[in-house]
């Protein structure tokens, strides 16, 4: 068997579709991590953090055959014994945990949050995709308040993140009654249109129809516009609880569009289907060929010009749906309704409406911390932990030896106040705090360090 030659850009690169997170980004995710957090738990969530790796299983089951996440994006790998993916969804993963550990059992709805990353090989395996998302899920109640929660939540921590000019798309697919007198009616009209479908659309059209509506192929788009929507499919159930949404939607004065055209990609949801989404204005140019007609011919003459145009492409930020069967679909022994909402933090970084929210870890600090020779060294761990202990954020470069370029850090950032210990100070035990601003400087034993640094940082 011949060798395979590795050369060091073999490992000395990250996997196509994954990358590593430095500053500044990396406290843009956290600090929306940390307000989506905070929001959620003062509505009632809980956190939860769920496992990277899952059966494979427990994906083909819950999303379905048909679909694109199964057929063509599913990131898995055998391990032992099992077949395992890299999770691309959170509902199918919640409702595992709430099973498994018995949630039901708990005062109900059960209300979580989620936060961490998704996988979706797109265009094959050597461009597997990593996503953040943060997850709400509320477990247990079939009541249309619940479907508004997710909304609201999502909706306070996209405009919280910078967002102004929010829209939600909503469509509802009904319960098993309307989804059953909907599907027959789709196979029906798809069928009168065989041959303007593209062959994976045929193949679908008996196994999974609903999935028909998210082709993108532009044959099967012209078919779409015409198709039969599912509003007009709902059973008075379903349709009196699709009108309870809105309400809410309405007291809560947030916009909202019913787009029946909306249909989720995996096979669990009913009911409430919805995109939270931003319209990015981005400019097209267009060439136009202008032609003179001179006695009926056309000359070899042709003026080419440029115009921009100014197209609104919308950006989904969030979506989310009902999910009221997918507990028994997993094999529980009765369904649990329930609800989730999905904010897509990679979209929500990078829209250029997003505005960072700084970090609780990333307060700037007013003091900085020098240090002078090797007995200051030797003291400095222990006036950094005094420090810390009493909540007094600080930087500091123990690495560096010379005070000039210590004091060059400290201009540069504009830090009001340094805490200078010095080889002399370390034998007193004391420090000396500077006043950055009036050169003013006071000698300060270190038991007495963290009163006095509270005392003028207020």
């Amino acid at each position: 068997m011949s060798k395979i030659k590795i050369t060091k850009k073999d490992f000395l690169t990250s996997i196509k579709g994954v990358c590593d997170i430095e500053e500044p980004k990396y406290f843009a995710y956290q600090g929306l991590f940390e307000k989506a957090s905070e929001i959620a738990l003062y509505y009632g969530f809980r956190p939860i953090e769920l496992p990277t790796l899952e059966k494979e299983i427990l994906y083909e089951t819950s999303i379905g055959t048909g679909t694109d996440t199964v057929e063509k994006e599913l990131c898995s790998f055998k391990m032992k014994n099992d077949r395992v993916t890299l999770r691309p969804e959170g509902a199918p993963c919640v409702v595992r945990a709430y099973i498994e550990h018995n949630m039901q059992t708990r005062p109900q709805p059960v209300m979580l949050y989620h936060y961490g990353s998704f996988f979706q090989n797109k265009n094959g395996n050597e461009n597997k995709k990593e996503n953040k998302h943060f997850g709400l899920e509320i477990l247990g109640t079939s009541k249309s308040v619940a479907d508004a929660t997710v909304i609201k939540v999502s909706a306070t921590i996209l405009k919280e993140a910078g967002f102004k000019d929010l829209c939600i798309r909503i469509n509802s697919i009904g319960d098993k009654e309307s989804r059953q007198a909907y599907t027959k009616e789709l196979v029906s009209f798809y069928k009168k249109n065989l041959s303007e479908i593209c062959p994976i659309c045929r193949e679908r059209l008996k196994t999974n129809p609903l999935q028909l509506l998210t082709c993108n192929n532009e044959k099967c788009q012209k078919v779409i516009t015409k198709a039969p929507d599912s509003i007009s499919f709902l059973s008075a159930p379903a349709k009196n609880h699709f009108r309870e949404v809105l309400e809410y939607l309405d007291a809560m004065e947030l916009p909202y569009e019913i787009d029946s055209s909306l249909i989720p990609k995996s096979n669990y949801y009913n009911q409430t289907i919805f995109n939270i989404i931003e319209f990015v204005k981005k400019e097209e140019k267009e060439e136009e060929i202008t032609k003179e007609n001179d006695s009926k011919e056309f000359t070899k003459d042709k003026k080419s010009t440029e115009e921009k145009t100014e197209i609104n492409i919308p950006i989904i930020l969030a979506r989310g749906g009902r999910y009221d069967n997918l507990a028994k679909q997993l094999g529980h022994k009765k369904d649990v309704p329930s609800v989730c909402a999905t904010i897509e933090i990679d979209s929500v970084i990078e829209s250029p409406s997003h505005k960072p929210i700084t970090s609780r870890m990333q307060k700037k600090p007013k003091v900085y911390f020098i240090q002078l020779g090797f007995d200051a060294k030797l003291k400095s761990l222990f006036v950094i932990e005094t420090l810390r202990v009493a909540h007094i954020p600080i930087m500091q470069s123990l690495a560096k030896d010379r005070l000039s370029s210590q004091l060059a850090i400290v201009e540069k950032l504009n830090i009001p106040y340094t805490i200078i210990l010095g080889q002399r100070e370390a034998l007193d035990n004391t420090v000396i705090i500077r006043n950055m601003e009036t050169r003013s400087q006071d000698t300060v034993s270190i038991d007495k360090l963290s009163d006095y640094i509270k005392s003028k940082i207020k």
